[in-house]
């Protein structure tokens, strides 16, 4: 046999011998500033109501949630995502709670701004699927289909009041065409011209999205393939980018996360402004259900899952194990 004095002369295992090593070429570097806490805050609650899908996730009160975003900001992360849960009762055609200035998410900016001021980032969820009867994203017509620019109409309010409420940052996620635009012009025709727009640019319609529908105790029925993306399609995300960007976007989203990675890297690949990803709640909820049955290691899940997202091209990831994710990250 024919033998080598160096061979093999390249030792690719050189960078991986031990754990200090392994840190030192790491390429990508997850930091709890990379985090953004989804948070969901319910009506006429005076105790947290845990989400049966989503172990370690529950609907906050006003006070419980005020207390999730000081633990936030402890933990480093740099955003909290708003979702507001009315009571039945005041869900109806057209989405009102979600321009009353009184509604329950409006009351949640202003709480969490009053609580933590300018130290975490306060995003609010521009959309009418928790606010209306029928779970849609939007005002629908005489046909029972969305109507886009019927929407639209009701997007510019909810913009105005969650800006009038303290929200930082917007993230408009029903996939209207030209939702971005119309936002824009309503922030800046009312003196809110430095309140900062994170587009949903490629929101897929997708089956992990479950367990969120129990977390915003969701009445819709049906589907809504006719304005989500296809899942088959990667070139029109870059599409509803050009559009996204033209029409005044600070910030670009993909969700769901884990699914979409290529999509994820295509959009980082071209474009010059913060891009986002949202790990949604049947991502968080395969983990945790994998986990309980002793099938995968929790922790090491969670964050290869997060660094995945990361190497991908997200600056910043939307993610349910925000804060548990930063303090591991800090005390590592």
């Amino acid at each position: 046999m024919t033998t080598y004095g160096s061979f093999p002369g390249t030792r690719p295992r050189r960078l991986r011998t031990t754990p200090a090593m392994r840190r030192m070429v790491a390429e990508t570097r997850l930091h709890p500033a990379d985090l953004i806490l989804p948070a969901f805050v319910r009506e006429g609650i005076s105790e947290p109501v845990a989400i049966s899908s989503m172990p370690g996730v529950v609907q906050h009160t006003r006070d419980t949630l005020k207390k999730a975003a000081v633990e936030a900001v402890e933990a480093g992360v740099s955003g909290i995502m708003l979702f507001g849960v009315p009571v039945d009762e005041k869900k109806d055609a057209v989405g009102t709670a979600g321009t009353d200035p009184d509604g329950i998410l409006q009351l949640a900016i202003r709480d969490v701004r009053t609580e933590v001021g300018d130290d975490l980032i306060v995003m609010s969820d521009v959309c009418l699927d928790e606010t209306t009867d029928h779970g849609h994203c939007g005002v629908l017509d005489a046909e029972g289909r969305v109507d886009n620019d019927a929407t639209l109409e009701r997007y510019a309010e909810m913009a105005q009041v969650q800006a009038d409420a303290g929200a930082h940052v917007l993230g408009p996620s029903g996939m209207m065409d030209g939702q971005v635009g119309v936002i824009r012009d309503a922030l800046d025709q009312t003196g809110h011209e430095d309140v900062s727009i994170l587009a949903y640019t490629a929101k897929y319609s997708s089956a992990f999205y479950g367990p969120f529908r129990e977390a915003v105790a969701s009445s819709l029925k049906g589907d809504r393939k006719t304005y989500q993306q296809d899942p088959a399609n990667l070139r029109e995300s870059l599409r509803e980018l050009a559009l996204d960007l033209e029409e005044g976007a600070d910030m670009v989203m993909v969700k769901p996360a884990g699914p979409y990675l290529d999509v994820l890297s295509k959009v980082a690949d071209a474009v010059d402004v913060p891009v986002a990803a949202y790990q949604i709640s049947g991502e968080y909820s395969m983990v945790e259900a994998a986990a309980e049955k002793g099938w995968i290691d929790r922790d090491k899940a969670i964050m290869e899952t997060l660094t995945g997202i990361r190497r991908a091209g997200a600056n910043m990831i939307l993610t349910y194990w925000a804060v548990e994710a930063a303090r591991q990250l800090r005390s590592s």
